[in-house]
């Protein structure tokens, strides 16, 4: 039975949640305590799945509680539902927190999200994914300039400048920064010329994601396939990812979806480097046998890239929301859709990319759903079918105008 950990210092708070759940006693044991001190009291007497804390409360900073359950329980997911929604808040919780919610949220949303981050903490655990990571040498680190600009960003007194000068320590880093800003990712009123600019425009989480990007495609430029050639690889990811972006436009998420898009094929840059003569038998696989990719290499490996790149993204410490969308984004029914959200924005533009602009494997099939309008309605996308391709589409004419 999985077990979940409250925490809230308002009791009406805790006594509403724990009315709305009632009907989840039938497979959660509940627990529900008032501050920060009781929940830590409480990992340290059992194992808990979930957190589920509070941000802001009167006696201790939530993102503190976040941080010894980080250290003292890092097998317990840990879930933020706060009304604080400041953005460099937020970007305080990215190393800490695998979701956050803002409050109000609706009973079903909550069950829903803490469903799907112990199937994804299970899925990560998955002997299947695990024989696939033993079968590469050495999965690569965190890349560095990410790690610094989230502990520049952990500050709440943190300033632009500061964001800037931690992105400039690698020009190649800045110089992706400038280039994407100016691209129809943003589509800004006028020419961002310095990393600065950019960070004011486009936001902390913004940057810390393209700098993420950068250093990734920096650091496989190797070994490559037919279909899989790196040039190729990074149009089709930048456009994916460009797709997921303009389709979550208004929402909190927004750059999530984007990173999702930027990093949802990188199993394969991790294959490729580490196992390419397998990886070219996984090519013939599929198509002398009629296969997708993701069904051939579940054959060969016992795992796909989809579930490799989580993994790794996993070991990051990045949010469960890119990882999940990273992780099903060729199934996206698997962990039930339910609301529009990374995973959604990140199917439909993958779908409509390959579609419409640069697909990656156009010899064989990806293993993509079909995605339709009747999907858009089962996750309550904001836009109907006609209005999806459209974005799309104008991506595609705004980059072909860059070119």
């Amino acid at each position: 039975m999985t077990r979940v950990l409250f925490v809230d210092d308002e009791p009406a708070m805790l006594e509403g949640l724990r009315r709305s759940l009632y009907r989840a006693q039938k497979k959660w044991e509940m627990r529900f305590v008032t501050s920060a001190a009781l929940a830590v009291a409480a990992l340290q007497e059992a194992a808990y799945d979930v957190l589920v804390s509070d941000l802001r409360m009167t006696r201790a900073d939530g993102a503190e509680l976040l941080g010894i359950a980080r250290d003292k329980s890092p097998q317990t997911v840990r879930i933020v539902l706060s009304g604080y929604s400041e953005e460099r808040q937020i970007a305080r919780l990215v190393p800490l927190a695998h979701q956050y919610l803002a409050k109000p949220c609706a009973p079903e949303r909550l069950q829903a999200a803490i469903e799907r981050c112990v199937e994804l903490q299970a899925m990560l655990h998955d002997p299947r994914v695990r024989s696939l990571v033993g079968r590469v040498r050495s999965l690569p680190t965190i890349p560095r300039a990410y790690a610094e600009l989230g502990q520049v960003m952990a500050r709440e007194d943190a300033t632009a400048g500061e964001v800037a000068a931690a992105a400039m320590r690698d020009s190649a880093i800045a110089a992706k920064i400038l280039h994407v800003a100016n691209s129809s990712f943003f589509r800004l009123a006028r020419p961002v010329r310095r990393v600065e600019q950019a960070v004011v425009h486009l936001g902390f989480n913004a940057i810390r994601n393209l700098a993420l990007s950068a250093e990734v495609f920096s650091r496989w430029p190797g070994k490559s396939l037919e279909g899989f050639e790196p040039d190729r690889m990074q149009a089709h990811v930048q456009a994916v990812a460009a797709g997921a972006y303009v389709l979550a436009a208004g929402q909190p998420w927004a750059d999530d979806a984007m990173l999702a898009g930027l990093l949802h094929d990188i199993g394969y840059w991790v294959l490729l480097q580490e196992a390419p003569q397998e990886m070219a038998e996984v090519q013939h696989m599929a198509r002398t046998e009629g296969l997708s990719l993701p069904a051939a290499e579940c054959r060969a490996f016992g795992a796909s890239h989809a579930e490799l790149g989580a993994y790794l993204l996993g070991l990051w410490g990045l949010p469960f929301p890119i990882i999940g969308a990273i992780a099903h984004h060729h199934a996206p029914e698997q962990p039930g859709a339910v609301e529009f959200d990374p995973l959604a924005a990140l199917t439909i533009s993958h779908a409509l990319i390959d579609q419409q602009l640069v697909a990656v494997h156009s010899a064989w099939s990806d293993g993509s759903m079909a995605v339709d309008a009747g999907y858009l309605a089962r996750v309550g996308a904001p836009f109907d079918w006609a209005e999806a391709q459209r974005r799309i589409h104008e991506i595609g004419s705004l980059e072909q105008g860059n070119d």
